[in-house]
């Protein structure tokens, strides 16, 4: 996976840093505090020196870059994975390292925005993207709904991912409309959204085992 996607991997890692830069040309408009973290409120509750947002913090994000990516390469499954989850692996760090930075550096600059509500919308985005991609997720122990019996069988795998993406889709979408509550019923509702999305998948792979289980018995 790795040798076939060197140059991804490259160009992502170059992404990721990139926020070193926009940093370094605001770096007299920065405060010596800049964010690091926002509670359910979307209100400030943690900050770090310029130094480690601006130098640090990409770094901490390539390292989990390079994790993410090997252990996905790593698993045997994914040799013969579908391009488009590979790609997903390949280009989410990336992409959160820019958000993120852009986010931070924008606060700390003052303008003023709803840091809750765009984090509604780009997390509703993301999961309706990961949803439409599910049912082409291959058998793997890295990507989508791992459980024991959807691994086990491939008919399992493909029926609960099927699903998993119909619910991962309408749950992003709702997820973006969450942005739209006011705190913390946005918040709650995002739980709810997320456990639906989680448990029924994994009842329905379990039901579909036990399903065929029985009919081979019969």
């Amino acid at each position: 996976m790795i040798k076939n996607n060197i140059k991804k991997l490259i160009i992502s890692s170059v992404v990721i840093l990139l926020p070193i830069l926009v940093g370094v040309l605001l770096w007299d408009k920065l405060p010596e505090e800049l964010p690091l973290h926002w509670n359910v409120s979307g209100e400030v509750d943690d900050y770090g020196s310029k130094e480690f947002v601006v130098f640090g913090m990409p770094f901490i994000m390539l390292a989990g870059h390079f994790l993410t990516v090997f252990v996905t390469a790593l698993d045997p499954k994914n040799k013969n994975q579908n391009k488009k989850p590979i790609a997903l692996t390949m280009w989410l760090v990336p992409f959160l390292s820019v958000f993120l930075s852009l986010l931070t550096y924008g606060f700390a600059i003052g303008f003023e925005f709803k840091v809750e509500m765009i984090t509604f919308v780009i997390l509703g985005i993301f999961m309706t993207v990961l949803g439409n991609y599910m049912p082409k997720f291959k058998q793997n122990y890295t990507l989508g709904i791992k459980v024991v019996w959807a691994l086990d069988n491939e008919e399992n795998w493909n029926a609960t991912h099927r699903l998993a993406g119909k619910l991962w889709t309408v749950g992003g979408l709702l997820l973006v409309l969450c942005a739209f509550l006011p705190s913390p019923y946005n918040f709650c509702a995002m739980i709810v959204i997320t456990l639906v999305m989680t448990v029924i998948p994994v009842v329905y792979s379990y039901l579909y085992y036990k399903k065929h289980t029985e009919k081979k018995e019969k």
